[in-house]
């Protein structure tokens, strides 16, 4: 069971409307989240990873991904929902971009969240953590191997793509393992199971 689960009401059917108010909200939480820079040595960065991980973790893999999949949807279709995008997006062609391998990561990034939530590793600490940086790690691998072929693999793609990321993503995961055991003992006081 995922936290979504544990506090969504009883549904009638598979699709409900709260769960398509679940995956907006969580695609306008992804829109805000790339919006907020946070001051971070060696680079600034955004909580748009931490969003897509704790989206996979709160709502599960198929509505996690997606909430995901609406944000770049919207994205692709001009929103200027990405980081760094004008107030009129440039869709498609930001998506092209030196990015747009690690967006591509998002999905995969949220249904394995997802998925090690509903086996319970969003309820202890060190699983959490182990998720959050599992699902944050899934993001690299189209994401290097996009930024490689846009830039050219005679560049260092592992210092420009990398290596500048890992400690604001270890902070992240951080805030995963800190927050999702904490909502579900809350959830346990409360008698929600």
């Amino acid at each position: 069971m995922t936290l979504y689960q544990a506090i969504a009401p009883e549904r009638a059917s598979r699709f409900s409307p709260m769960d398509v108010l679940a995956v907006v909200a969580g695609s306008l939480l992804l829109t805000l989240s790339a919006k907020i820079q946070v001051p971070f040595y060696p680079v600034p960065m955004t909580m748009q990873t931490l969003v897509v991980i704790g989206l996979g973790l709160a709502l599960g893999p198929v509505r996690g991904a997606a909430a995901v999949a609406l944000y770049l949807a919207q994205g692709a279709f001009g929103l200027p929902v990405f980081a760094g995008t004008p107030q009129k997006g440039i869709g498609l062609a930001y998506m092209m971009g030196p990015t747009g391998g690690y967006l591509a990561g998002y999905i995969p990034a949220a249904l394995l969240a997802g998925w090690l939530a509903r086996r319970g590793w969003d309820r202890n600490v060190f699983t959490a953590m182990a998720a959050a940086l599992l699902a944050g790690a899934v993001i690299y691998v189209p994401g290097l191997l996009w930024l490689g072929a846009v830039i050219g693999w005679d560049k260092p793609v592992l210092a420009f793509g990398l290596y500048p990321f890992i400690p604001g993503d270890i902070a992240k995961a951080m805030l995963a393992a800190i927050a999702f055991p904490a909502a579900w003992k809350w959830l346990s006081d409360r008698g929600v199971n």
